[in-house]
């Protein structure tokens, strides 16, 4: 992925430009496209949510970073944006629970199955969590008058 053709900055723009864009965006007309010879093309729902939010995220400071499901990454790249070591990933690769490929000796998994790890791991986890609750809540081990205070 070349990261500056894809990675969109809010520092390279004026926060009133950005503030602009809001205000544009919400407006009750259709949002639409409109080229130098004048050439009009609305945007279909699904792509102008998405530019909203990223506009959002701009607003914010965050970076945004466009790139398409199938983008390939490295083990360590993919173990990064998973947040765990690469050796598990690749020991979970493996397994068989991550789809990988391999080119040569080296292993590359898409965006689009890191995703889908993602939300696997979450819903296991919620799933754990809901089952330790339920543990708790019927050994009468959960205290539901808890504050938080450290007194």
């Amino acid at each position: 992925m070349n990261s500056t053709e894809n990675r969109l900055d809010p520092s390279v723009m004026d926060p009133a430009e950005l503030d602009q864009l809001m205000i544009l965006v919400s407006r009750e007309e259709r949002p639409a496209l409109v080229g130098r010879e004048g050439v009009r093309i609305d945007l279909p729902d699904p792509i102008f949510h998405v530019l909203v939010n990223i506009i959002r995220q701009m607003q914010q400071g965050r970076s945004v970073v466009l790139m398409p499901e199938d983008e390939t990454f490295t083990t360590q790249a993919a173990a990064t944006f998973l947040g765990m070591s690469r050796q598990h990933l690749v020991n979970l690769m493996d397994k068989g629970e991550v789809p990988h490929t391999r080119v040569g000796t080296h292993r590359r998994v898409t965006l689009k199955d890191l995703r889908t790890c993602q939300q696997v791991r979450d819903k296991d986890r919620r799933a754990a969590l809901s089952r330790l609750f339920k543990k708790l809540k019927a050994n009468d081990r959960y205290d539901t008058d808890y504050t938080g205070d450290a007194s």
